[in-house]
């Protein structure tokens, strides 16, 4: 049986498509585990390289609340999950607008987090969760 994708030293894992997505951005997209873990395991991948809509995969995670990936992503040394897309938004901020309160506390419970980082327009994680009456993310 021939190689793996992931296991072939001349494939280009961090390749962007037409779309402008590598294939682990698709995967944090739609949060399959297994693929996530499958792609962060090779040398030279990108955790950070960010796809349409300015997008990190931590912050595409957080965002559909796909905490197993989340958890995978954050457990990379590489990972930076203040990273924000282009208003500004971080993982935290996207995790407290959508109501994902696992994926709020895991932020939550990291040093390199600001739970008061603001958006491009001055909103907070606080204020996104409140906006769209989110309680759980709030207690």
């Amino acid at each position: 049986m021939g190689a793996d994708f992931v296991e072939l030293g001349d494939s280009d894992i961090n390749k962007v498509d037409c779309l402008g997505c590598t294939p682990l951005a698709w995967d944090t997209w739609y949060g399959h585990e297994a693929v996530a873990e499958l792609l962060l395991g090779p040398d030279g991948v990108d955790p950070n390289k960010r796809c349409i809509g300015d997008r990190t995969p931590l912050l595409c995670a957080a965002w559909n609340g796909h905490e197993g990936v989340v958890r995978l992503l954050l457990g990379r040394d590489d990972a930076h999950p203040e990273e924000s897309e282009v208003p500004g938004r971080t993982p935290l901020w996207c995790a407290a607008e959508c109501g994902r309160r696992g994926i709020v506390k895991i932020l939550l419970g990291r040093d390199d987090v600001n739970a008061n980082k603001q958006d491009s327009e001055g909103g907070t994680p606080i204020s996104a969760a409140a906006h769209y009456g989110h309680d759980g993310v709030l207690t």
